[in-house]
């Protein structure tokens, strides 16, 4: 008898033993890696994960769902627990072992997921089920309509690919929109460095706060600066000051926030 999602949890189940193939395959796990997956449910994607990687240790909220894991993966470890508040690297990372990490994720809690994967120690490689609509805000171009606070967050640290779609019929139950793969791959040299992620973050939330004013106008109401110490900023980075954020790479916004922090520090 298949297990009973509960709504509560934002369950949805895929059991298309092809599919839960192909996104195993998009991680690209080995023997010598060390694969965390978030929600696990009753182990579909578990199967495809245990057949490939070398480690497989899965953190489940969901207490009903446990004993039949261990059961039915006697070399997998399963972990009661919310993935939010978990140390993934503590729980998954292995001395020699490349560490990944995969899952088809609750939607209501995608964006602090993909969050908490993007923070360091971050795994080599980062693979999600999730709605389609995110993945398409994830890798979004500059001037499209989902491009957002969202894709330069991720872009900023990670280069990031959907791969492909995944019905919403294929689930059990069935959710009201599609899915998508999303792949995620940390670069070596983040845009912005951690410990100014935050003060970056407010910065380009801001911003698109006001996505269809002005450059300019946005960074005046943003910092509280008058008018033309906005202006001269803009110009020595060659921002123009007439562009909308919207229209902004995320190295674009990497320039702004570094050129925002250096003015402040030496009271320009």
């Amino acid at each position: 008898m298949a297990p009973r999602a509960k709504r509560r949890l934002g369950q949805h189940f895929l059991s298309d033993p092809r599919i839960l193939a192909r996104i195993a395959d998009a991680l690209a796990s080995g023997p010598d890696d060390s694969v965390l997956e978030i929600g696990p449910g009753p182990g579909g994607l578990t199967a495809a994960l245990v057949a490939r990687a070398g480690q497989v240790t899965a953190i489940e909220k969901d207490r009903d769902m446990i004993a039949a894991l261990h059961a039915k993966f006697p070399t997998a470890t399963f972990i009661e627990g919310d993935a939010l508040d978990a140390d993934w690297h503590t729980l998954a990372a292995r001395p020699g072992m490349t560490y990944k990490v995969a899952g088809n994720i609750p939607y209501n809690i995608t964006s602090p997921l993909i969050d908490k994967a993007l923070r360091p120690p971050m795994p080599a490689v980062i693979v999600f089920l999730v709605q389609k609509e995110v993945a398409e805000r994830v890798t979004a171009a500059p001037g499209t309509a989902e491009y957002g606070a969202l894709t330069v967050g991720v872009q900023g640290v990670a280069r990031a690919e959907r791969l492909f779609t995944v019905p919403a019929g294929a689930f059990h139950p069935k959710p009201r929109v599609d899915s998508a793969v999303l792949r995620l791959v940390p670069v070596d040299q983040p845009l912005v460095a951690e410990a100014e992620r935050e003060s970056f973050r407010r910065l380009v939330v801001g911003l698109f706060g006001f996505r269809r004013k002005q450059l300019a106008r946005g960074l005046r109401e943003h910092t509280g600066w008058p008018p033309e110490r906005v202006s001269a900023l803009l110009r020595d980075i060659a921002l123009d000051e007439r562009a909308r954020p919207e229209v902004l790479t995320p190295p674009d916004f990497a320039r702004l926030h570094r050129a925002i922090v250096d003015a402040a520090a030496e009271g320009r």
